[in-house]
């Protein structure tokens, strides 16, 4: 616990590795869990499967879980 699953555009290895840090770095600060605890995978999907295989597939069908939803903030700060 916590296993972060990213689906994105495809980037470099050095971007993923940044992004994968400091997300890292959330969950270490914030969650307060161990590091053995964090598993994180990015999955990457091209531009013209995003719309099929991402936002159909897994976006729609969870809107009421989504924290920020097409930009849009669904919590209270």
């Amino acid at each position: 616990m916590p296993y972060i699953a990213i689906k994105a555009y495809p980037k470099d290895e050095e971007t993923k590795a940044k992004v994968a840090e400091k997300i890292n770095q959330v969950f270490l600060e914030e969650w307060g869990c161990p590091q053995e605890a964090i598993s994180l995978s990015i999955e990457e999907f091209p531009p013209e499967l995003w719309e099929t295989d991402v936002r159909q597939a897994e976006v729609v069908p969870n809107k009421d879980k989504m924290l920020i939803l097409e930009g849009k903030k669904n919590y209270q700060q």
